[in-house]
């Protein structure tokens, strides 16, 4: 079973070189696009991820996806690593792929396909290249990937997120971050996906929030897209990606306030952190573009010391996950877009994941009923 690593597991370790955001400077100017905006998403759809590649039994898989049709959801994000899909150059597996586009129309859903995951073939040595030059594919190689995906699947995929937080440098192939190279990635990615089709929704991967600024470890969040920016990204995304954990804070919590909290110190530790990333894309001249939060949840962990130190309980869970959605739709239209929380579980966790205690189900063994906490039943009833 591959790694399903998120975000959430390195923020942790990066409180205490938090750092202040800075203020955006950029000049708003206008951008110029190869293919046009596509309509406005309502503000907010509501959307979760979901873990189907290993469920193809059937049963697991079904349950979960029905749960959030019921739940009132209509979108669920799914990653298609390339490493399962291409497993040798032009050698496509796509049974799974396939059923997965199958039982998400089964259930009238939209679907939101994170494109990632370094098959062997196409790894790039780190010693092969300059650092400031280093993305960890060959990008042409990716490119074509993303394109395969997208001509397979045209007017079927909604919405590609493109890679997954390359902030990090452990997302990065090892390598210090290089907005300008997820840039030249992202391009050839969004070109790619449009040419096959100009329909699909192409959302900029969402960054980890942190305040470390050690190459060797990671770059903020606002520091990474800003580069991105002035490394001519505008053109190459429909929507910027997000991701927005609250850790302790409740949703409506302000990064002016975790900013001039002694014991925080930091604009990143909020839900709201997604402010300061929208001021970005207005400073750079993106306003009329949507943002996506791809990742966004609190965690209830009670036995990984590295994230039970901000952990809420089940009914705070619930409690937050819901007025998040309602403070996005209350203060952030028509800005905000789909926002995509986590998760429904992994039939394959236990209580040792830390993504086990983020979700809003419970794993279950194949063929028994679902497992749902009480954020499922608070979400489900709330209005849409």
């Amino acid at each position: 079973m591959p790694c399903r690593l998120s975000f959430i597991a390195l923020c942790a370790l990066l409180v205490a070189c938090a750092s202040p955001s800075p203020a955006p400077t950029a000049t708003p100017t206008t951008v110029a696009r190869p293919y046009p905006l596509p309509p406005r998403m309502r503000s907010p759809e509501y959307g979760i991820q979901v873990f189907l590649w290993w469920t193809i039994d059937g049963k697991t898989a079904d349950n979960d996806v029905r749960l959030v049709r019921d739940m009132g959801f209509g979108w669920i994000k799914q990653r298609f690593s390339w490493f399962d899909i291409e497993l040798a150059p032009d050698e496509h597996a796509w049974q799974r792929a396939d059923w997965i586009l199958e039982i998400a129309e089964k259930y009238g859903l939209k679907l939101l396909i994170r494109l990632d995951g370094i098959p062997p073939w196409a790894r790039v040595d780190p010693a092969s290249v300059p650092a400031e030059e280093f993305t960890p594919v060959d990008v042409t190689q990716f490119a074509d990937y993303c394109g395969t995906v997208a001509a397979r699947y045209a007017g079927r995929i909604a919405a590609y997120e493109v890679w997954n937080e390359p902030n990090l440098a452990r997302e990065w192939g090892g390598r210090s971050p290089n907005p300008t190279g997820y840039v030249a990635l992202l391009k050839a990615c969004y070109l790619a996906i449009k040419a096959a089709d100009p329909q699909a929704i192409v959302i900029s991967a969402g960054m980890a929030p942190t305040g470390t600024d050690d190459l060797a470890v990671a770059m903020p969040d606002d520091k990474f897209i800003t580069l991105m920016y002035e490394a001519g990204a505008a053109p190459y995304f429909d929507m910027l990606g997000v991701h927005a954990p609250g850790f302790m804070n409740p949703p409506e919590r302000s990064p002016d306030e975790t900013e001039a909290d002694p014991a925080l110190q930091a604009r990143w530790i909020t839900f709201r952190r997604v402010e300061d990333l929208r001021a970005l894309m207005v400073a750079h001249g993106d306003a009329d573009k949507q943002v996506a939060i791809t990742e966004m949840g609190w965690t209830t962990d009670r036995v990984n010391p590295d994230y039970s130190w901000f952990a809420v309980t089940e009914e705070q869970q619930a409690d937050y996950l819901v007025r998040a959605y309602q403070f996005a739709k209350r203060n952030w239209s028509p800005w905000i877009g789909l926002m995509s929380m986590v998760y429904i579980a992994d039939p394959f966790w236990t209580e040792a994941d830390e993504q086990y205690w983020w979700a809003i189900t419970r794993p279950v063994k194949p063929g028994d009923p679902p497992q749902v906490l009480p954020a499922y039943e608070a979400l489900k009833r709330m209005e849409k």
